[in-house]
């Protein structure tokens, strides 16, 4: 009888021991597929979120959180510095795949590609990146522009001379406002003029004396005249 309790009791932590290593390994396996770690290789520049990943090698991973599972978190190979943190947005696939899928957005000319959404193998759904409007439109600033080999300098364009403005249109002159004719008015009578009145009396100097000197001056003249003739006789 204790000899099978005794092999009951070592079959039974057989078993134990076999559980416990079980379920040693499940958090490493449950780990890779909760935070979809994925080793990312560039060999070109790309922007990830607001960040420009030089080429090299990069572990992608989703943060360890319950209630967002949609926050993309960039390290370098090593694990070792967080490169950028990206809030992404869920996006949907029909057909899934046994491999990492990346897709792009277009960027203008000399502007490395932005990364537009990002489906761990064999998931449908994923994560979609937000178009960086600000970033792209900083390095597409920054961006020398290729000059054709068959390029000319464009002559000088002579600055266009100022029109002649038009003589201004007279302005009309301003009749004064007509005025009222005047009232005719009544010719002025002629007023009587009084007769002169004569004098009832000579004046003062009304006298006979200069009368009576004319005649003394006549008398003298004729004397002389006799006196004259006289001699001559």
């Amino acid at each position: 009888m204790s000899s099978k309790f005794r092999n009951f009791s070592v079959a039974a932590l057989a078993v134990t021991g076999i559980a416990l290593i079980g379920t040693s390994f499940v958090p490493k396996a449950h780990a890779d597929e909760w935070d979809k770690m994925t080793i990312v290789t560039v060999h070109e520049p790309i922007i990830a979120g607001n960040k420009v990943l030089d080429p090299g090698t990069y572990v992608w991973k989703l943060l360890d959180s319950q209630s967002d599972r949609h926050i993309v978190q960039i390290f370098d190979k090593d694990q070792q510095h967080l490169q950028t943190t990206i809030l992404a947005i869920p996006n949907y696939r029909l057909q899934p795949t046994g491999h990492t899928q990346f897709a792009f957005w277009e960027t203008p000319a000399g502007v490395p590609k932005a990364v537009k959404d990002w489906f761990y193998p064999g998931d449908n759904y994923g994560q979609e990146f937000p178009y960086p409007k600000k970033l792209v439109a900083q390095l597409a600033s920054a961006a020398p522009v290729p000059v054709p080999n068959n390029y000319r300098e464009p002559e000088p364009v002579p600055a266009p001379q100022p029109e002649a403005q038009p003589a201004p249109a007279p302005q009309p002159e301003t009749q004064p406002a007509p005025q009222p004719a005047p009232e005719p008015q009544p010719a002025p009578v002629p007023q009587a003029q009084p007769a002169p009145v004569q004098p009832k009396t000579l004046p003062h100097t009304g006298s006979f004396n200069p009368l009576i000197g004319l005649i003394g001056l006549m008398s003298l003249s004729s004397a002389g005249l006799l006196a004259l003739a006289t001699r001559r006789s």
